[in-house]
């Protein structure tokens, strides 16, 4: 397993939010052009674990046509969280847009092994 999140990406739709379940973890948001823009947890507060994140993301996401999510499972979801803000950080020199509205900072930085180009 590498450092950065490469599951598949799912529609942002109810179908596939149905089919999650109440686990811990990270999850990532893409537009439809494929780009990163959220990185969230589901963390021991949230009711029904990544399904309910996963569900608030959906509620707000409105008529945002192509949407896409990928998650991870994971009880160490804050340490993961954080290094994936880390990862985007250094990989696209910033945070991802909605994570930047809600002012999340980072506490750290790495550098990781630049991403290869396609």
């Amino acid at each position: 397993m590498g450092l950065r999140l490469d599951k598949p990406w799912l529609p942002l739709d109810q179908r596939h939010v149905d089919r999650l379940g109440g686990e811990l973890g990270v999850y990532q948001i893409a537009n439809s052009a494929g780009e990163v823009t959220k990185i969230g947890f589901a963390g021991g507060r949230s009711l029904f674990g990544l399904h309910s994140a996963l569900q608030e993301e959906l509620s707000t996401s409105g008529a945002d046509v192509g949407r896409k999510f990928r998650v991870e499972v994971t009880q160490q979801y804050m340490s993961r969280y954080e290094e994936l803000l880390m990862l985007h950080s250094a990989d696209q020199g910033a945070l991802p847009r909605d994570n930047v509205q809600t002012g999340t900072k980072l506490r750290g930085s790495l550098s990781p092994v630049p991403l290869k180009s396609a």
